[in-house]
């Protein structure tokens, strides 16, 4: 009996995603399928996840050996784990039977093994022992012919990434001039300290896109952020985009003259003027948040759970040698004190975009108006961050991927802002041929 072909779902062809296409000045929202159907997440959790670079852990987690992290990537589970110096990722499955090797993080001693026939494997993939297999071994059996199904595993600055299609261009490739963008705060020096509320989760009722949204843009502070809006005012934002898989923006100068709370830490070292005037706000398609302050980093890793359902796992970093030594009691209450600032301010912030993000989401899911024009100013890092989950969703192939274009130098791309006062080293060093060829 022939099976009838099975169609392909509405938002894998082009015309889908038509109306988000053109610039900023013409281009419309998304339509409220992508952030509410269950079987658009479905989907999206295969083309989108299951292609792109996501991020999944903090580099530190896996500093001591013998540590094994257990993560969801694409509806996929994935061990991670270190062999020497180099990171490892594996699919989550015995090669024997399929059994799910781990359930969750865990220390291991050198070994991977499956809790059902006790098929083991080292920290490089190998199979090391199969228990009473050779009493009766099928015929050529080779224990090197049966590895874990390796993943691809990156890493940059603090975050770990993991890639679980082949052609997927590399790390460096997807993150375009970022790591050189950022590369003055040395960010892979950056750790988190032993506080309380350093690191936490966050279950959100909404979609992650709108997660990434609420961030990338800066339309809505006076509004939903009013304290916020007095240390990252509307007038000093300007967009903070160069070519690659990323959308942002960057307040400067973070101010401090109605509230301080950014800026109580210890400052971090060798910093240029830009960069220790200035807050950067990075969206890292598709599920890593960065906000990187002269003192500190706020990191967020967005777990898509369900169409309308997201874990946002939040971490405070903080630049190398501005963390009191574990012997100065003094220095680390201090330190505490200064912390619990900025962390509390920073949770009022968050629980003000989750209100709102939520309140988008049953507007989406419940009503579902068709999607409204963009603000040019303040929305083109969506429209860029909308394209680039329309690529994953309607290419055949993500090896034909092209890596979004930056912002160009001068002020072709201000949108009606005043050009950056204290702009980027990056961005001066572009505009200079143009400048010496004027």
């Amino acid at each position: 009996m022939t099976m009838p072909p099975t169609l392909a779902p509405p938002w894998r062809a082009p015309e889908f995603w038509a109306d988000i296409r053109p610039a900023v000045w013409s281009a419309l929202g998304l339509p409220p399928t992508v952030y509410a159907d269950e079987e658009f997440y479905a989907d999206e959790q295969s083309r989108l996840f299951g292609r792109a670079w996501t991020g999944v852990a903090l580099a530190s987690e896996l500093r001591a050996p013998g540590r094994l992290l257990v993560r969801s990537v694409g509806g996929r589970s994935v061990l991670l784990t270190r062999s020497g110096e180099q990171l490892r990722g594996f699919m989550n499955t015995c090669r024997h039977r399929g059994t799910e090797l781990a359930e969750a993080d865990c220390d291991i001693r050198g070994v991977i093994r499956c809790p059902y026939h006790r098929w083991s494997y080292s920290t490089e993939g190998r199979l090391v022992a199969a228990p009473l297999f050779e009493a009766s071994p099928p015929s050529d059996f080779d224990p090197a012919d049966w590895r874990l199904v390796p993943v691809r595993v990156d890493t940059w600055g603090p975050v770990v990434f993991v890639c679980l299609d082949e052609r997927t261009p590399p790390l460096q490739v997807w993150l375009g001039d970022l790591a050189e963008r950022l590369a003055g705060y040395r960010l892979d020096e950056w750790e988190i300290a032993d506080l309380d509320g350093a690191a936490c989760t966050f279950d959100v009722g909404t979609n992650w896109k709108l997660i990434v949204e609420n961030f990338a843009e800066y339309y809505h502070l006076p509004w939903v952020h009013p304290k916020l809006a007095k240390v990252s005012r509307v007038k000093d934002h300007y967009r903070y985009q160069g070519p690659g898989m990323y959308c942002g923006q960057t307040t400067t100068p973070v101010s401090s003259d109605k509230h301080d709370d950014w800026l109580v830490l210890p400052p971090a070292t060798g910093l240029d003027a830009s960069d220790a005037a200035s807050g950067r706000f990075v969206a890292l398609f598709p599920n890593v948040l960065l906000a990187v302050l002269p003192n500190h980093m706020f990191l967020m890793l967005l777990e898509p759970v369900a169409a309308g359902r997201t874990l946002e796992h939040c971490t405070f970093l903080f630049p190398p040698g501005t963390a009191p030594a574990s012997d100065d009691e003094r220095g680390r209450r201090l330190f505490a004190e200064a912390f619990e600032t900025t962390r509390r301010f920073w949770v009022d912030v968050n629980d003000e975009d989750i209100d709102i993000c939520e309140r988008v989401q049953r507007g989406l899911a419940r009503a579902g108006a068709p999607p409204g024009p963009m603000a040019p100013r303040f929305e083109e890092p969506l429209n860029r961050f909308h394209n680039m989950a329309a690529d994953l969703m309607t290419l055949d192939s993500v090896a034909d991927l092209a890596v979004p274009a930056g912002d160009r130098p001068g002020e072709a791309d201000l949108f009606d802002t005043r050009p950056n006062p204290l702009p980027p080293l990056i961005e001066v060093e572009a505009a200079l041929p143009s400048a010496e060829a004027g």
